[in-house]
């Protein structure tokens, strides 16, 4: 072997290897395609999980979407409000913040509640049994879980409990979407984190079959809409609804619901406490009061009824003393 050709051979490799080098190296710097500061800033201030909750493929389409105006600045669901405000500040903007939402798997019909029609044996997915006949449960609309929205979750938010219900996680969901997108149910919508009065059934049918194939849906018989005080829940398309923004969580319509179909934090239950000291005997409170469980003569101590009082806050907002506080109960 001649070690002067096997040098010579090495020689011209390394050469040429600089020149390539070199000759991308240039390249590189003078083709190089120069982002906006802004959109490397907002980037910056992103969670960077890439998951798509914002609409766009990954982060730094959302970043770009953002600086052009394409896309609100409250726009991604992992980050929140800190992500928001972050972003606020890389481009030098107020950014108003709104309520975080959370997923919420709208079905009570476990397989203690829900009758089966028949026993399925297949892929273990929620898609592929609900292409057999809506799947093996007699309601319809009725959670199947399988887990399709578990494995698409990225936070593990979301788990199906020993019942063969897909429940969510309301610290660790973050709204991306995901879950939403691939329940074949159409059962998972975002609800705001605070509203604790919700009704878990999106069962449109009506007639005796409903309450026969579940113990827990909604019968469309209207006791919750005539019930609440506030207007804020009606039965459309054979469904109850609550409109969140009217709704104040005195929690009404859940106990007057004959199946069970609404669900509440009871924990979260509060009644009204009058501050002697501080009450001018205005009689607002009173006047506001939509349940009489206040009472008292003008200028005078004004007393609430525990029993009457729902703990609907509308006297609270309606004192102009702040004599009234809500109390757990």
């Amino acid at each position: 072997m001649d070690i002067k050709n096997i040098f010579s051979a090495g020689l011209s490799l390394a050469g040429m290897g600089l020149v390539f080098g070199t000759g991308l190296a240039y390249a590189s710097q003078k083709f190089a395609v120069k982002r906006d500061p802004k959109v490397e800033a907002v980037y910056d201030a992103l969670p960077l999980v890439n998951c798509g909750g914002c609409g766009y493929p990954g982060c730094m389409q959302f970043a770009q979407a953002v600086v052009n105006g394409d896309a609100p600045a409250t726009g991604c669901p992992v980050g929140g409000d800190e992500t928001a405000e972050k972003i606020g500040e890389a481009l030098g903007l107020e950014i108003e913040t709104g309520e975080k939402f959370i997923a919420r798997v709208k079905c009570k019909g476990d397989k203690e509640k829900c009758a089966t029609k028949y026993e399925y044996f297949g892929l273990d997915s929620c898609i592929s049994a609900n292409m057999l006949e809506s799947g093996p449960k007699a309601c319809a609309f009725g959670c199947l879980g399988n887990g399709d929205c578990v494995d698409v979750c990225q936070f593990d938010a979301i788990h199906v409990n020993d019942l063969g219900i897909a429940v969510v996680d309301p610290e660790k969901c973050t709204a991306c979407g995901k879950c939403i997108d691939i329940c074949p149910k159409d059962l998972i919508s975002l609800v705001p984190i605070t509203q604790h009065v919700i009704v878990d059934c999106i069962n449109e049918e009506r007639g005796g079959h409903v309450k026969k194939n579940c113990d827990v849906a909604c019968i469309a018989c209207g006791i919750c809409e005539r019930a609440c005080p506030f207007d804020a829940i009606h039965v459309e398309n054979n469904i109850a609804s609550i409109d969140y923004e009217k709704c104040t969580q005195c929690m009404i319509c859940y106990e007057k619901c004959p199946t069970d179909a609404i669900s509440a934090d009871e924990s979260r239950k509060q009644k009204a406490f009058i501050i002697e000291e501080k009450c001018i005997g205005c009689s607002l409170c009173k006047k506001r009061c939509p349940v009489d469980a206040i009472s008292g003569e003008p200028k005078e101590n004004h007393i609430v009824d525990k029993d009457k009082c729902i703990g609907c806050n509308e006297c609270v907002e309606a004192c102009p003393v702040d004599a009234i506080v809500m109390q757990d109960v």
